[in-house]
């Protein structure tokens, strides 16, 4: 699996750190979406929407990074919602997400500001 994030992130602006963030943070979105993943359960029951995984995602860096969630995704020339879409899509075209017929890039447009949505006060205030 190393192999090929490796090789996605090559192919992006995006350095392997941020591909390496955006795979652990899904895994942490549909935990915290769907619970522990149950033996035999199928894979599409536990799809995630680009909306629901930048919120998790904002959720996952907050966690892993407190005050410095802004400035970490920042240095991985990650800031919008929609720079989460390009890995996404990434990780997809090298076969380490799925996506369904109705996923789209555009599904990870404008969902939050991270000015807002990662402002020290917040986070501070975050039970996430």
């Amino acid at each position: 699996m190393e192999q090929k994030l490796i090789s996605a992130s090559r192919k992006t602006k995006y350095p392997l750190d941020a591909f390496i963030f955006v795979h652990n943070g899904l895994d942490f979105t549909v935990q915290q979406l769907h619970g522990k993943k149950q033996e035999g359960a199928d894979p599409g029951s536990r799809h995630v929407t680009g909306r629901d995984l930048c919120i998790g995602l904002r959720n996952f860096a907050i966690k892993q990074y407190g005050l410095m969630a802004r400035p970490v995704l920042s240095k991985w020339n990650i800031h919008k919602t929609t720079d989460f879409g390009h890995i996404v899509f990434a990780l997809i075209d090298a076969g380490l997400m799925l996506k369904t017929a109705d996923d789209s890039l555009e599904d990870f447009d404008s969902i939050y500001d991270f000015s807002e949505a990662l402002c020290p006060d917040l986070v501070l205030g975050s039970k996430a």
